[in-house]
């Protein structure tokens, strides 16, 4: 109880804290982000406790639906997650203590963010439907209200429409996905519902609506069409904590639903996760690499990264339903682990292009370059977070896509045809999405950091505040010792697996050293972090000590060597474009219907020559755009109904009402 009841007063401070701030305003809007990060601090101390004893919290407020109530809940998955959340916002919030109230407009933002900071931590407690769906529609509309928090420009106000069209989409699966639950007795209660699995068949279309309800507000491909639109309109410590915390929340109500509340798995359930997980994964990065904009392409990435977590997550209901406990762990562990990392590298890549926005007012690449002379803190701090993403070691990434690979390697000894023939390929996209991430974010450092600046904005750009660079600080530290002490988050992890699929690693803790990470047996599967980075730390520094030796002592400047063209202009060097030019040689023409066009004027024309790249977004186009125009041009026909006599409306309802009962009589 003493527990609960810090749950209850942090929560009633991010509150009070909103509520202060839109009143008051003034001095008010300066305590918003401390409150915050406090609350943030002690929701996480409890969630951790709860996580590591395995325990479980209730309680039962008098209020929602009558007969029922407000149940809350917290067990080691929703600890879990709170753990990821309040971690995020607590970054969130240090590095909202740096912004620039008047050029930022946080007076618009700051009542917004603990409301939605409590929204979140809401839906990991609550544990009856109408708990769990009143804290998601309002998660969902203070988010929207961030997104359009520059209501004066148009992309901020397209992005909120959009957001708020897809957010009514996932939230009307949901009220499927539960109704399926209760079934005919209404039992709405998390309890209830465990008690009383539903039919094979409701089962499938309650996963169904689940998928569809959570996928939309994580990301899954078709249903992301939201996010490379809002991600960039909202501010940016708002965008990390949506993209690296709120996708997480989408990802917690599908597990909540598919592991815990449907009862035994099927097999065959795991073929939608694994299939739109692998489109997701590849298709997102593809996106990533032919974008142009800074927070746009972090928006892809993080539908990329919600693809290889879903991808994880249909590996282990598999092994759940073929009875494959350790299979199951490993694959869960992936996934769980890939949650976490994620909410870090993403939050701080984040923070680090809000950085870059502040310092230089331009989020396109092309307007950037050589920051890492103006900005070297945040240039290191967002390597750390490329590094991650890209999944190299020793860095938080690897590991947990290194367990990802282990359950690939696992799924040919599960019984099924379909999945034995569908590892190798899932392994293989996989493997592609991995390749993809690392050319994207090569890209994307080297174009905004390296180099020479390529607008007047990058050439004057200056540090961002202290208290900002501390955030960012933070989060990359936790993203080295992430990659370091996997093993230990991992041994962390067991409640919750054991929650979920029955069972733990198979060998932790069984390793050559105490930090040594195994997924089945030592023989064949093991990561041992430290002593890889021992060992690059050695090799780096062996050969910088080689070349330092057999070098010249005189160091020796000269003009760059530019393909034969020593221009100093910053026209002469690789763009985004240039660089993303391979690549969309090879995928775009298929995927994205990519067209180049080149307009050369003759010999002595003083014209400029001029280069253009074409893509169609075939998803937007087809299952957005086209049904669009469709209702409207249904729409302005149907608008001659309004401008009838009340003749003719007498006449329709007349019909109408024949029709009825006609097809009563048939159905009698």
């Amino acid at each position: 109880m003493p527990d609960l009841f810090v749950q209850g007063a942090a929560l009633g401070a991010l509150v009070f804290a909103a509520a202060l701030a839109a009143v008051v305003r003034g001095p008010a809007l300066a305590i918003v982000y401390p409150i915050a990060a406090v609350a943030a601090v002690a929701l996480g101390v409890v969630d951790l406790g709860v996580l590591l004893q395995g325990g479980v919290l209730t309680a039962r407020l008098p209020i929602g639906l009558p007969m029922i109530g407000f149940h809350l809940r917290l067990d080691s998955l929703s600890a879990f997650f709170g753990i990821v959340i309040n971690g995020g916002v607590l970054a969130t919030s240090l590095y909202g203590m740096g912004l620039d109230r008047v050029k930022d407009l946080t007076p618009r933002v700051e009542p917004l963010f603990p409301l939605f900071a409590a929204a979140m931590n809401l839906v990991l407690l609550a544990d009856d439907a109408y708990a769990f769906l009143f804290s998601w529609e309002l998660m969902s509309l203070a988010s929207w209200a961030l997104v359009v928090a520059r209501h004066t420009s148009i992309d901020s106000r397209r992005a909120g429409h959009l957001y708020l069209v897809m957010a009514a989409i996932g939230t009307m699966a949901l009220i499927f996905a539960f109704g399926g639950l209760a079934g005919p007795s209404g039992g709405y209660a998390f309890d209830t519902i465990r008690a009383h699995a539903p039919g094979p068949m409701i089962a499938v279309l309650v996963l169904t609506a689940a998928l569809v309800g959570c996928g939309s507000k994580g990301g899954l491909i078709p249903l992301h069409a939201w996010l490379p639109l809002a991600h960039p309109a909202a501010p940016s410590h708002v965008s990390a904590l949506m993209s690296g915390v709120m996708t997480k929340v989408a990802i917690y109500g599908f597990m909540r639903i598919a592991f815990d509340l449907l009862g035994p798995p099927a097999w065959w359930w795991s073929l939608p996760p694994i299939i739109l997980g692998v489109i997701t994964a590849v298709l997102g990065l593809l996106y990533a690499v032919f974008d142009g904009d800074l927070k746009r392409v972090l928006a892809y990435s993080t539908v990329e990264n919600v693809g290889v977590i879903f991808v994880a997550l249909g590996l282990a209901l598999a092994f759940r339903a073929n009875h494959q406990d350790a299979a199951a762990a490993v694959a869960m562990a992936a996934a769980l682990l890939h949650i976490l990392n994620h909410s870090w590298f993403k939050s701080l890549l984040f923070l680090g292009a809000g950085a870059v926005l502040h310092a230089t007012g331009r989020r396109d690449l092309a307007g950037l370059g050589g920051l890492i002379h103006r900005m070297p803190r945040t240039a290191v701090f967002f390597l750390i977070g490329a590094l991650s993403i890209s999944a190299l070691p020793p860095l938080n990434g690897f590991v947990s896509e290194w367990l990802l690979f282990q359950s690939v390697l696992a799924a040919p000894a599960m019984p099924q045809t379909t999945l034995n023939f569908a590892s190798p390929a899932i392994g293989a996209m996989l493997a592609l999405a991995a390749a993809l991430a690392a050319a994207c974010f090569v890209r994307v450092y080297g174009i905004a950091f390296l180099g020479r600046p390529r607008s007047e904005e990058a050439a004057h750009a200056h540090e961002v505040p202290l208290i900002q660079q501390v955030a960012m600080g933070g989060l990359a530290l936790l993203c080295i010792l992430g990659g370091l002490f996997g093993a230990v988050i991992v041994a962390g992890l067991a409640p919750v697996l054991t929650a979920l699929v029955g069972s733990g690693l198979p060998n932790s803790g069984a390793g050559p050293t105490p930090f040594s990470l195994i997924a089945f047996n030592a023989a064949r599967s093991v990561y041992d972090a430290p002593v890889i980075a021992l060992f690059v730390a050695i090799a780096s520094l062996t050969t910088l000590a080689v070349v330092h030796r057999l070098s010249e002592r005189r160091t020796r400047r000269g003009p760059a060597w530019d393909c034969g063209f020593p221009d100093p202009s910053p026209t002469t060097q690789y763009t985004a474009s240039s660089f993303a030019q391979p690549l969309r040689r090879v995928y775009g023409a298929a995927l994205f219907s990519a067209r180049e066009s080149v307009v050369m004027p003759p010999p002595g024309d003083t014209r400029p020559a001029r280069f253009s790249v074409t893509l169609v977004d075939v998803v937007w186009a087809t299952l957005y755009a086209r049904p669009g125009r469709a209702v409207l041009r249904l729409s302005e026909r149907l608008n001659a109904l309004q401008f009838l006599s009340i003749r003719r409306y007498l006449v329709l309802m007349f019909a109408a009402l024949v029709i009825l009962l006609s097809i009563a009589t048939v159905m009698t």
